[in-house]
């Protein structure tokens, strides 16, 4: 009855949790706004009195239109970059493995992990979650954290290609060699990306084409500014080294804009960092002068549901905390 009543509990801590995301997290992240802004420019002027401006408003309401449709194309190509599958988050980690091998690799860190549970703790419960951790949750963390820092560190090269090539056309060559010298020269991820983009156009794909694919490997915003200056310049034409020269400039003030933003939100963040550590600490030093007086916590069907629920609110309050110290530039 005990366990019955734990687990009603903690269902409905979870069903509200859900239901309180679900409603909350649109406006933390701004899709209701950004929905607004689009119906307000996809949104036919209102009639007022007829004038000879008619073709003035027609002409409005047009270019309304054409923008509205721009913000949907852009946001559909966002939308489809951030769509990931297994195979591309393993390309975009620097990593050749094929989703068999990870799928392998998974099965024995989770393993691993659960035999060591097991033989450490002797419970079966805690065999299992150290199986489903070490399985599921902690080889996508690591993956993860391999394609950000590979990210990253596109990011912070980029401008220094985006240099070479600025150097090489103002001296006189071609924009396919400065490529090639960026593909055998530069720093990793850098010169791999490159790489495949030099033989793309080897194959026959055009520049602009090939350079567009690149946000496809890695999505950031500094590479979709680079695809959409060459495939631009490929089609109207113009002074591709002053643009560039720009493009790098900005590149750079936006790495250091990062920085300061960073460095800016640390208190914020150490603050939640303290608050986030502060229950654990006060109960293992509680545990520590009175274990009987704090052992009725999970040693009571009501102890063991209350901490449960302060759990979720925890986890609750610093995944809110997380979205608005995080910003995106």
């Amino acid at each position: 009855m005990d366990i019955n009543k734990l687990a009603v509990g903690a269902l409905a801590a979870l069903a509200v949790g859900g239901v309180a995301y679900a409603l909350i997290y649109p406006y933390l992240t701004g899709a209701i706004r950004g929905e607004q802004r689009q119906k307000a420019l996809a949104a036919p002027t209102a009639r007022g009195p007829r004038s000879g401006a008619a073709s003035a408003a027609l002409s409005s309401t047009a270019r309304r239109d054409k923008v509205a449709q721009s913000l949907k194309d852009i946001e559909a190509r966002q939308n489809e970059a951030t769509k990931l599958t297994l195979e591309r988050r393993i390309a975009q980690a620097g990593l050749d493995w094929s989703k068999q091998k990870f799928f392998v690799v998974s099965a024995v860190i989770g393993a691993v992990v659960g035999i060591v549970l097991m033989v450490v703790s002797g419970q079966p419960i805690a065999a299992a979650a150290g199986l489903f951790i070490g399985g599921l949750g902690l080889p996508r963390w690591i993956l993860g954290f391999l394609r950000k820092r590979r990210m990253a560190k596109f990011t912070d090269e980029l401008p220094n290609a985006m240099d070479v090539i600025v150097r090489g056309i103002r001296s006189g060559l071609p924009l396919g060699d400065c490529l090639r010298i960026i593909a055998s020269e530069s720093a990793e991820p850098v010169r791999t990306e490159f790489r495949y983009v030099v033989e793309a156009q080897t194959m026959g794909m055009p520049v602009g084409e090939a350079v567009a694919k690149l946000y496809e490997r890695v999505p950031v915003a500094e590479a979709n500014f680079f695809g959409i200056v060459i495939a631009v310049q490929q089609k109207s034409g113009g002074n591709l080294s002053e643009v560039l020269s720009n493009l790098s400039r900005v590149i750079r003030d936006r790495k250091k804009m990062r920085g300061k933003i960073k460095a800016m939100s640390m208190e914020a963040k150490a603050s939640a960092y303290i608050i986030g550590s502060l229950p654990i600490f006060v109960g293992a030093s509680v545990y520590g002068t009175s274990p009987d007086y704090i052992e009725l916590l999970w040693t009571t069907i009501h102890g063991r549901m209350f901490m449960g629920l302060g759990a979720f609110m925890m986890v609750m309050g610093a995944l809110v905390m997380r979205k608005m110290i995080n910003f995106d530039i």
